[in-house]
């Protein structure tokens, strides 16, 4: 296994004319000191990757909690990517991305009566988390039939990955129905409710094993089958398996990629490549990730008892996991001059550190990198998900500008986001 990720990380050699372009155009200055960057072509050869490794009726609904940029969504809409919403508000955006309907599939722990029952009038697929979900949306669709394709999620309890916080198939875990010793008993459910046509499992995000997913795929079709034999007839049509395929961060980092993936499910689970049942997939990470990079200034340089410290102008409020786990959060970090071109030079270890008012805003540690001075640019890679969409209001530093491009080498930008301005600031607390 590990034979490549699903998208290929960004060189920082590669991107001195987009650095430069954002320079050029004043989107990266003194009074603008950070911006956030994502290839746009990369993302959809990403997700071309995932269309062409998997059976063309699958649905590749990707995960917006992993970055809720609008243009960066509506860039994998218009090339035929659904989007998998973890909230109602999560809904407006993918509605603000142009996703159709029957691309969005709803997932969340806590969906309340009146956010179910827009979610019906709109007709987006519905992955109910509990018994509790599925009677209220039973006495809605009594009331209101839906054009709305209607799944349960199931816990297939394969344990924790290597990061217990982002693995959601344990026993004890919050989300789901647990799938019992026996999948049979699950029998009664379904013959319940004739309209519960899909199954949904999620066994985690990064840190999670290649035969973890596959052995969460396995047990839902375990289930499929057991029920399908105890009512008698064919009701589940779809499957969603969710996401879950890593990213790389660290260099040593080999996760399995698209192939692998698909290979291990086709063994495991032959009926999603034969046309028996729909897969969905909702990959947000490992096709996010590697789309993005931040560029920040370097304002200060410093030395405390024999460390050397770099301040830069992001940390904790875009980095949240990196800086309150690092023994788990990892980005790879390069040096760039004011123009944009990679330094080099004898390295020694560098400290990066963010803006705000705590010990703990420590982006990375002793890190081996060439000299940095005031004015030098720090590129910080794999931030295209997982960060801007866990940004941290503490010390209510602006959100910087979201840039996207297609090709580094042409270099044309278009803002997915604009800077917050300190007024925006104010108004988000109510000013």
């Amino acid at each position: 296994m590990g034979t490549g990720a699903l998208v290929p990380p960004i060189d920082p050699a590669e991107i001195g004319a987009v650095v430069r372009a954002a320079i050029d155009a004043g989107h990266l200055s003194s009074d603008a000191p950070a911006v956030l960057f994502h290839d746009l072509g990369r993302l959809a050869r990403g997700l071309a990757v995932l269309a062409s490794t998997f059976p063309p009726s699958a649905l590749h609904a990707v995960a917006i909690k992993a970055n809720p940029v609008v243009g960066a969504l509506r860039h994998l809409v218009a090339r035929g990517a659904g989007l998998e919403a973890a909230s109602f508000e999560e809904l407006e955006i993918a509605r603000a991305a142009g996703c159709p309907a029957d691309r969005v599939v709803y997932d969340s722990p806590a969906k309340t009566e009146p956010e179910i029952a827009r979610a019906l009038e709109r007709g987006v697929r519905i992955n109910a988390d509990n018994e509790a979900e599925l009677a209220r949306i039973d006495r809605m669709m009594r009331d209101r039939p839906s054009a709305s394709r209607l799944g349960v999620r199931l816990n297939p309890a394969v344990g924790a990955g290597a990061i217990a916080a982002t693995s959601v198939a344990t026993r004890t875990s919050k989300f789901g129905i647990a799938i019992p010793e026996d999948p049979r008993d699950l029998a009664p459910l379904f013959d319940r409710y004739a309209w519960l046509t899909g199954v949904h499992v999620h066994v985690g995000s990064q840190g999670v094993s290649l035969e973890q997913l596959v052995a969460g795929a396995r047990r839902a079709w375990d289930v499929i089958t057991a029920v399908h034999a105890a009512l008698g007839r064919t009701q589940v049509r779809w499957l969603d398996i969710g996401g879950g395929l890593p990213a790389v961060y660290r260099p040593s980092d080999a996760p399995p990629s698209a192939r692998d993936w698909a290979d291990a499910l086709a063994r495991a689970v032959p009926a999603l490549f034969d046309g028996s049942i729909e897969l969905v997939t909702e990959v947000g990470r490992a096709l996010q990730a590697p789309c993005g990079f931040a560029i920040s200034r370097v304002e200060h340089v410093k030395e405390a008892s024999g460390e050397r410290q770099a301040v830069i102008h992001v940390g904790a409020d875009l980095f949240v996991r990196p800086t309150y786990a690092p023994s788990y959060w990892y980005h790879e970090i390069a040096v760039l001059d004011a123009r944009g071109e990679r330094k080099h030079g004898p390295k020694q270890p560098w400290t990066i550190v963010g803006p705000l008012c705590f010990a703990g805003d420590v982006l990375a540690r002793d890190r081996p990198l060439p000299p940095i001075e005031p004015g030098d640019l720090v590129f910080v890679r794999d931030v295209g998900a997982y960060t801007l969409g866990m940004w941290s209001r503490h010390c209510s530093r602006a959100i910087p500008a979201v840039l996207g491009y297609e090709d580094a080498r042409v270099a044309e930008l278009r803002v997915l986001k604009p800077r917050e301005t300190p007024e925006d600031v104010v108004r988000a607390w109510g000013g």
